[in-house]
């Protein structure tokens, strides 16, 4: 099969043959990140030193970057091969350094002159390491892309000057990398490996650096992460000066080690005791000499809380007795600023000293620390509470951070300090990802408080905290005690007032007596009588009132045995009932021509918009009724289902064939991807005619998507490709899935069952046992305990000698009319309103979720408008939103996609997840972390041969008109997305 390379690449091939004098058939090259990889290979491998010295010279005077695309990264290593044709692994390689041509050309030109069997001398080739830590960028860019390459990653680095903000200090410089790739990376993958190697390098004059991911073709980053460049030694210094031993430790390891002396320290009350040792059997380390550097180092770190140090020169461990000791006085004793120890200091309100202990507490191991940076702490005060900050190149875990922090606090008692706040994000980030309130005491102020922002630099976090006539209208931090204290205040007197008028109502009924009232109880004779008169005025009544409503429905509807008489025709197929219809359902049908001319499906006036939808189309609502009805699968107890499904079977009937990819989730899935736009897009694709069907359930969960697919569904009916459009929510185990409960309990759900428990009893003495679909691992069992089969002996009882239970369901209809039939309840003609009314938000979403298509699409022209849609609907947050509840990736939900994936993998049929689009609006907080989740789950899921993944969820997160509602697409939104996925080369459309 042919590969179609691009103008860049067949300019590099030429070049490469031209050079070598290879020909293009010979020759293969292909870009990676900043890496060019050139493969020579002939009948015989080509000569190592003389293709490598015809291509230096080619490369002095060459431009790479001009033979190249204009959005292909620049090159910045060259990796040659040699092979013989028809072997699969080279028999040489070579890596050249574009920056250092001249001392690859004369390492060659050394190499040919030599013997072969001796080793090839001529210039060093100096490492890009040892060139980066010059500081060059250029020179860091092609360090980092030795690691970065292999991933795909292109790499390109520039210095920028950042601002402190004080005008007696001077700008220092800000190193942006740029990362390129056709994908998103994972920002944990990188973060550490990245911030590990810039730190190794020890840059002089940088102060951080900002990593910025990009996909090649956009115009907006995907993510920032920053990187402190601080360098270990003044990080090590920062924190001996606080008094922490390990830190005081290291910076005299520093100093000693290079004379054979290692040194072991440990701190009692206010004294450092310090062991001097040799690093082997040498003699005792020299008094005079180790006091010395001793001191001197002690002096200039000022130890906080540490007023005097003892030294001891021994020759081991093991020695019990030194063989020197002497003692020194630190400037802690001469001053009394620095003899209060940090943790007094800390409880005293001194913020650096909390700042210390914070970042200590978090950071226990010290090298992660000075390798990556370590976890960051910012403080803020304001008024009575403590708002601290958490960042790291990976986000911290609230569960591992959140706890301790506010348990340090607490023990700090610090005086004024009423309540902690903590919040954790990413380094780079200027939002926190997660947030975290404790009340260290009663706080009784309701007024809203606003939460500071925190800059991604400590130099502009004083200029970012809110002002106090700006607080916002909610209050992120208010604890659960004060909400309760608040609500039991205002609703006291409500709670009293209502208790007293039910007790009354009760004692009033006589049939409730006080508990503490002292007169004599009735005796148990009249107890019984007072029971037997009340059981039997209740009997009579029962009686009374099934004769009056037998003999008013016997004389309001007519007898129903003449229709039983008569047989209606069955049809011979559900498209002969399309064509002819029932003249009895034949007002139920929407298919009138001039239905779709000037008025959408709500009956308003079609808005006139330059919107790209495709043009509305028959409703399928009435038709999905009578096949559902008229169907022999017993119903699944949830409508759409059944509907869907008679749906879908009469277009396989119809076309002799089932869908060619099949779209199935929940409503999102329901509303947000247009069969019919998505098959015109992809016949200007090259993929004509592909046959696409949307079976999307509302409430539909990975274990609904699990029981269509394995158990409804047919194996004729199953699809060539299977596109699975939904979100997070579709994979909480920790909420209630209700439509998957209603499922179980349904006869459809036993008639499936029983179907293919037949069927596996019938396929175990086949020649083929393979290729039966699997059961599901748990069927939960329907629910029947003693009160429904005492209720269901009763039932049949009762109807024997009932007037009106044979007729329940012509009394429910009439009830029903009667009650339409009250002024209070008519709906006010809406053909004579004197103004326009549009379909943003107007129509009510329950009139809508029949309104689907033969497509089985839901489209919907309503757009969601913040403003109007939060006038009629309440604003749920996502740690209140029940999809949300307990959110858990794991359970019962994974355990049934993971069935789907073997599923799909035994039938070969590939398995396409699109999260689809969300809006800015419902993204919260709480939300958004557990998408970003979600998608953690997704991508390492992704490794499955025949499941991808596809991300759209920030698609369009800002353009409403898009959307129907926050989390669900509208046809303008459907259309885009079908676009999308269409142009999509990742997903594998079948062909004709």
């Amino acid at each position: 099969m042919k590969t179609l390379l691009s103008d860049s690449q067949q300019s590099l091939l030429q070049w490469v043959s031209q050079a070598t004098g290879i020909n293009t058939l010979g020759v293969k090259v292909r870009l990676r990140g900043n890496d060019l990889h050139i493969l020579c290979e002939g009948s015989e491998c080509p000569r190592r030193w003389r293709t490598l010295y015809d291509l230096l010279h080619a490369l002095q005077q060459t431009d790479l970057d001009a033979l190249t695309s204009y959005e292909q990264p620049s090159i910045y290593q060259v990796f040659v091969y040699g092979r013989k044709k028809g072997e699969y692994r080279p028999e040489w390689c070579h890596k050249v350094y574009l920056n250092q041509l001249d001392r690859h050309l004369e390492q060659v030109e050394k190499a040919m002159l030599e013997d072969a069997a001796k080793a090839p001398g001529g210039a060093l080739i100096l490492s890009n390491e040892s060139l980066a830590r010059r500081g060059d960028p250029n020179a860091i860019a092609r360090y980092l892309s030795e690691t970065l390459s292999a991933m795909g990653v292109a790499v390109q680095v520039k210095v920028k000057q950042s601002e402190t903000g004080d005008d007696h200090q001077a700008a220092s410089e800000r190193l942006w990398i740029l990362c390129q790739s056709s994908y998103s990376p994972d920002p944990s993958l990188l973060a550490e490996p990245i911030a590990h190697k810039l730190r190794q390098l020890k840059l002089s004059g940088y102060k951080d650096a900002v990593i910025v991911s990009q996909i090649s073709g956009e115009t907006k980053h995907e993510w920032r992460l920053r990187i402190d460049l601080t360098p270990p030694e003044v990080m090590l210094k920062e924190w001996a000066r606080w008094g922490d031993v390990q830190a005081i430790a290291r910076l005299l390891m520093a100093v000693l080690s290079e004379f054979a002396v290692t040194v072991q320290v440990s701190l009692q009350e206010s004294t450092l005791h310090i062991f001097c040792l040799p690093n082997a059997d040498a003699t005792v380390p020299d008094k005079a000499f180790c006091l010395e550097k001793i001191l001197q180092q002690l002096e200039a770190i000022a130890p906080q809380g540490i007023l005097a140090a003892t030294v001891y020169g021994q020759k081991t461990h093991d020695d019990t007795q030194p063989d020197w000791i002497d003692w020194l006085t630190l400037p802690a004793k001469e001053y009394p600023d620095l003899a209060t120890p940090a943790l007094e200091l800390a409880a005293e309100g001194d913020e650096p000293a909390i700042i210390f202990l914070l970042e200590r507490l978090l950071n226990p191991n010290l090298d992660r620390k000075l390798k990556t940076g370590g976890l960051r702490v910012l403080l803020l005060r304001k008024d009575d509470l403590f708002h601290i900050m958490c960042d790291a190149p990976i986000c911290p875990s609230r569960k591992q951070v959140a706890p301790k922090v506010t348990q340090l606090i607490r023990q700090l008692k610090i005086p004024g300090i009423a309540g902690v706040r903590v919040y954790g994000r990413r380094s780079g980030n200027k939002e926190p990802f997660w947030h975290h309130g404790v009340d260290l005491a009663q706080r009784q102020r309701l007024v809203p408080e606003a939460t500071p922002e925190f800059a991604a630099t400590a130099e502009y976090v004083g200029e970012l905290i809110n002002q106090d006539n700006d607080e916002p209208i909610l209050r992120p931090d208010l604890t659960t005690e004060e909400v309760q204290t608040f609500v039991s205040e205002v609703a006291r007197d409500w709670v009293t007032t209502t208790t007293n008028t039910v007790r009354k109502w009760f004692l009033g009924s006589q049939l409730f007596t006080e508990s503490d009232q002292s007169s004599n109880p009735i005796p148990d004779a009249q107890g019984v009588k007072v029971a037997l008169v009340w059981g039997t005025l209740g009997l009579l009544l029962t009686l009374q009132t099934d004769w009056v409503l037998g003999y008013i429905v016997s004389r309001t509807i007519p007898s129903s045995s003449p229709v039983k008489n008569i047989s209606s025709p069955q049809p011979k197929s559900p498209v002969s009932t399309r064509e002819t219809p029932n003249p009895r359902t034949a007002f139920f049908t929407t298919n009138s021509p001039q239905s779709s001319q000037g008025f959408n499906s709500s009956g308003f006036t079609q808005a006139e918009d330059n919107v790209a939808a495709t043009p509305s189309k028959n409703k399928a609502n009435a038709t999905a009724i009578l096949l559902a009805a008229r169907s022999s699968m017993p119903s699944f107890n949830v409508r759409q289902l059944d509907e869907q499904l008679a749906l879908y079977r009469q277009r396989i009937a119809k076309n002799g064939k089932p869908a060619d990819v099949l779209i199935i989730g929940s409503s999102r899935a329901l509303r947000g991807v247009d069969p019919a736009a998505l098959s015109k897009a992809l016949a200007r694709q090259g993929y004509p005619n592909v046959d696409v069907f949307n079976f999307g359930i509302n409430g539909a969960t990975s274990q609904v998507v699990d029981f269509v697919l394995r158990q409804v569904l047919q194996p004729s009916e199953l699809p060539k490709l299977i596109l699975w459009a939904d979100g997070s929510r579709a994979f909480n185990s920790g909420r209630d899935d209700l439509t998957f409960k209603a499922i179980a309990n349904s006869p459809g759900y036993e008639y499936v069952l029983k179907q293919a428990k037949t069927s596996e009893n019938n396929n175990e003495s086949s020649t083929n046992p393979e290729k039966s679909p699997p059961v599901a691992k748990k069927t939960p069992q329907k629910e029947i305990n003693n009160y429904q089969v005492i209720n269901n002996w009763l039932n049949q009882k009762l109807a024997n000698f009932s007037a009106s239970y044979q007729h329940r369901e012509q009394i429910q209809s009439l009830f029903h009319k009667q009650l339409e039939s009250l002024p209070l309840l008519k709906t006010s003609p809406k053909t004579s309103l004197p103004f326009d009314i549009t379909t943003n938000n107007a129509e009510d979403d329950s009139t809508l979720t029949q309104a689907v298509d033969f497509d089985g699409f839901l489209p919907l022209s309503i757009r969601f408008h913040p403003a109007r849609y939060y006038q009629k609907h309440s604003r749920v947050t996502g740690n209140y939103d029940n999809d949300y509840k307990n959110f858990q990736l794991g359970g019962e939900q994974d355990a049934a996609f993971q069935d789907v994936l073997q599923f799909t993998q035994s039938q070969n049929i590939p398995l396409v997840f699109i999260n689809l689009p969300l809006t800015d609006e419902y993204l919260d907080q709480f939300r958004r972390q557990n998408e970003q989740e979600f998608q953690t789950y997704m991508l390492r899921l992704a490794t499955n041969p025949n499941f991808i993944y596809r991300d759209l969820s920030q698609f369009f997160p800002q353009n409403n008109d898009n959307f129907s509602d926050p989390s669900h697409l509208n046809r303008f939104g459907a259309y885009e997305v079908s676009q999308k996925l269409a142009n999509d080369p990742m997903i594998p459309w079948p062909v004709k």
